[in-house]
């Protein structure tokens, strides 16, 4: 599995660059979006630790490890990202100046600071992601329970930092490809979009290691119901601030807010529009309704693989049309990053998850987990 894996990544890496030769607005667009994916899905993982530390849970100490594991993309994602903006900062009008709404935006889009800041972003998450699960497995040996108080600390320190620096960074990153356009709730979006696609993720890594035996003893059907309930949760969530940005900037009828929408409810982009919603909301809402589906491992399989589709279409929504102009493109340029990027996570995942325990051996909340029942 692994040499399939090297040779996909390496075979869509030299696509890549050949789409670089070829078209090089569309490669770096979709890199950006590959990188700025994985960023997210690295974040996921931190996210869902640190919030099980946070609320003091214990029904989700018997895969941690998975979730622990997801982290280890962070630097592969931030390498792409780096390479983006280094390379090619011209995706970003402002940067060629005189593309500033106020003198405020002028002020905070000027190339230097906007590198500096993404530097402080990723550094700051990759860190605490670090300390994290390094806390949690040196407590393997010894059981420790002053580590899980450590570990409380740093989570509650992750989220709060997480939520302003995201917030920043979708608007960097993403919203600023569009400077005369704003959202107030852009960053709330993404990380609505950003968390149930990582929920997404996550359930097909248990559903994989549970099916190759390292969690086979260990994750139940009662896991993968509350995993159900929180990726039915947040798609609902995902939908509700969907509606909330698309419904509030129509309601104030600002033009300059408006042509946001206009551009993606037109041309060929108007069926991708509207498909977003289907494979983000409506799929799995309709899909995970009764209490059998959440239950179900072919049924959360097949569903999380819909979000994830939905999760690129709602990237490539966000971050390719002001690149690729008044019709989508779908080819080489737009399939290689994404698969480069998924081979690569699932060697990087194998890797991190393989070099400790399944479980947390000494988590003083392991056996409340193993014999969890909703």
């Amino acid at each position: 599995m692994n040499r399939t894996l090297k040779t996909l990544a390496g075979g869509s890496a030299a696509i890549w660059l050949i789409a670089v030769a070829m078209a090089p607005a569309r490669a770096w667009g979709n890199l950006l979006l590959a990188s700025y994916g994985l960023v997210c899905v690295g974040l996921a993982g931190v996210f869902f630790v640190a919030l099980q530390y946070a609320c003091g849970a214990g029904w989700s100490v018997a895969f941690r490890r998975v979730p622990e594991a997801m982290p280890a993309i962070l630097p592969f994602g931030a390498a792409g990202l780096a390479a983006t903006f280094l390379l090619r900062p011209a995706l970003y009008p402002w940067t060629s100046g005189g593309h500033a709404a106020n003198s405020f935006q002028a002020g905070w889009l000027t190339l230097p600071f906007f590198l500096a800041r993404a530097a402080v972003y990723l550094a700051i998450w990759m860190l605490l992601a670090a300390l994290i699960v390094r806390a949690s497995r040196a407590q393997d040996p010894g059981g420790e329970v002053k580590l899980t108080r450590n570990n409380v600390r740093l989570s509650v320190i992750f989220l709060v930092v997480f939520a302003v620096t995201f917030w920043l960074a979708s608007y960097d990153w993403v919203m600023s490809l569009e400077p005369h356009w704003a959202s107030t709730i852009f960053g709330v979006y993404n990380f609505a979009g950003m968390f149930s696609s990582g929920l997404a993720v996550l359930i097909l890594l248990v559903l994989w290691m549970r099916r190759a035996g390292p969690l086979r003893d260990f994750v139940t059907e009662e896991h993968l119901h509350d995993l159900g309930k929180l990726l039915f949760a947040f798609c609902t969530f995902w939908m509700y601030i969907w509606f909330s940005q698309y419904m509030l900037i129509w309601y104030a009828d600002i033009t300059e807010e408006t042509t946001y929408f206009v551009r993606r409810q037109h041309e060929l982009w108007q069926p991708l529009f509207f498909l977003n919603v289907v494979l983000n909301w409506g799929v799995p809402f309709l899909v995970l309704l009764p209490q059998k589906a959440k239950r179900s491992p072919g049924v959360l399989a097949k569903v999380a693989v819909v979000v994830l589709l939905g999760r690129w279409l709602d990237l490539y929504q966000m971050i390719l049309p002001p690149i690729a102009g008044t019709a989508p493109h779908f080819g080489l340029p737009e399939i290689a990053p994404v698969a480069g990027a998924g081979a690569l996570f699932l060697l990087v995942f194998k890797k991190r998850f393989d070099s400790a325990p399944p479980v947390p051996v000494g988590d003083p909340y392991l056996e409340e987990s193993l014999h969890y029942h909703n």
